[in-house]
């Protein structure tokens, strides 16, 4: 098993456990360290002892590099950098736009952003073929296409109807988007992994050895991760929506509607910045399957009652 899912086999299987190495791991001075840095780092957890430099390489490691590949992730794709890259992006998304293309742009920019860090991130573990590869990056294309488009489709519709009523802009702009964006956060992780779906991943006995590949696991590991991905774009647009449309109706906000702006785009970024490291912790990384819920086949290598999967991210 590689040596980032054994740290979070054995210091990530609670919500506060995971919460406090994420916090770690999201810092972004870690996206200074070159590939050659990284890569070294990686190469000495198999040394003996604990000490700090052995932290911070175990630190770089689970924040740079792919636990199934064993590769370094993308500059812009590797965890530390999905806030930094993902917040002005989503604060764009979610303005109130005065007409259909920059809606169209900045939903654009974000799901691509969005669907590269989810196939970066995702479970590699059963081998792809040409074929595999160019599917992928047709479901990329599609589903980057669909998503920016239906994540326009509040100002769509407020552009081809000519909506004028206050409260039905109030809904286009602050109702809607909530479920929307959990909604593609959601299309958008089972869409990019739907191999994961149809081929299955690998999975582990408790001593970390490959015991086959489980289409049950990757229905686990691609669900938690959708949900996840839901719970943080879909509290990141209803949060500060919310706080909006509430505070309208304060003194200070009704004689300074300037201010309005300002304290959207900041409460949007510090929700965001928030949640990043609550929905990623909402799952373990290294996953649990019950033996039941396994294939015929797999059922009698889970001994100890169930099997390991690396969930991805």
């Amino acid at each position: 098993m590689d040596p980032n899912l054994l740290y979070w086999k054995s210091q990530g299987q609670s919500f506060i456990s995971r919460l406090q190495i994420w916090v770690n791991l999201l810092d972004p001075t870690s996206l200074f360290c070159s590939d050659a840095q990284i890569q070294k780092a990686r190469a000495s957890l198999g040394s003996e002892g604990k000490s700090e430099k052995d932290a911070a390489a175990l630190t770089l490691s689970l924040s740079s590099v792919h636990a199934d590949s064993g590769t370094v992730l993308p500059l812009i794709f590797r965890p530390p950098a999905f806030l930094p890259i993902s917040a002005p992006l989503v604060v764009a998304s979610l303005l109130p736009h005065s007409s259909v293309k920059p809606a169209v742009f900045w939903q654009f920019l974000l799901q691509s952003y969005t669907a590269g860090f989810n196939c970066a991130n995702r479970n590699s573990s059963a081998e792809q073929d040409k074929a595999a590869r160019l599917k992928q990056f047709l479901l990329i294309a599609g589903t980057v296409s669909y998503a920016t488009c239906a994540g326009a489709l509040p100002q769509i519709f407020i552009s081809r109807l000519g909506v004028r009523s206050a409260p039905v802009l109030t809904f286009f702009r602050s109702i809607l988007p909530i479920p929307l964006s959990a909604a593609l956060a959601l299309l958008s992780v089972y869409t990019l992994r739907n191999e994961e779906l149809e081929t299955g991943i690998q999975v582990f006995d408790s001593n970390g050895n490959p015991v086959g590949i489980s289409k049950a696991a990757g229905h686990k590991a691609v669900k938690e991760t959708a949900l996840s991905r839901a719970a943080l774009f879909g509290t990141t647009a209803a949060v500060p929506n919310l706080l909006v449309l509430l505070l309208k109706r304060t003194k200070p906000f009704q004689r300074n509607p300037f201010l309005v702006a300002p304290f959207r785009h900041i409460s949007v970024a510090c929700v965001l910045g928030l949640m990043i490291p609550v929905s990623f912790s909402l799952f373990p990384q290294l996953g649990a399957i019950k033996k039941e819920k396994l294939e015929e086949e797999l059922q009698v290598a889970a001994v100890d009652g169930h099997l390991f999967y690396h969930r991805g991210l």
